[in-house]
């Protein structure tokens, strides 16, 4: 009984479900279970005088949330390109008011399962990347989704 239980939980745990989520200038990979939901992209309600990470507040299901650029916010330049999406990213910092993120992507995610099989690739690192991984010819970067909130709580908009 017990080695079906283990048996059970190794399986579980040697492939995840992840997304390949395409920015202007990488893709990221991400868990399935961090994005809350992909919605088309509408201009957000802008602030001015805010870092160029911070595209503005966007409404989603009676919230209100901070739209993010990850390539501004990682050293680049934010981007809206026609056919741009948001992905409802959940929040990991634990703060009670704030459950969800907007991340502005370029394009539908796609679904890949991740099994151990996956190499780490040898390429430089931006900033708010904690690895990045290939997989065929193509390389995935993996987002520090923690820093990135906190960089939200550092400017003091969430």
């Amino acid at each position: 009984m017990s080695q079906a239980v283990t048996t059970t939980t190794t399986s579980t745990a040697s492939s995840i479900t992840g997304l390949l989520v395409p920015l202007a200038d990488r893709t990221l990979l991400l868990p399935n279970v961090a994005v809350a939901e992909l919605i088309p992209y509408r201009a957000p309600q802008v602030t001015p005088g805010m870092p160029a990470w911070f595209l503005g507040q966007m409404a989603w299901r009676d919230l209100s949330l901070p739209l993010l650029s990850f390539e501004a916010a990682s050293d680049g330049q934010p981007q809206i390109r026609p056919g741009a999406r948001v992905a409802v990213i959940n929040a990991l910092g634990g703060r009670p008011n704030v459950k969800f993120l907007a991340l502005l992507v370029q394009g539908i995610p796609r679904s890949l399962k991740v099994g151990t099989e996956l190499a780490r690739a040898d390429v430089p690192l931006a900033p708010l990347e904690l690895d990045a991984v290939s997989f065929g010819e193509a390389v995935a970067k993996i987002p520090d989704l923690l820093a990135l909130e906190q960089m939200l709580a550092d400017a003091g908009l969430i």
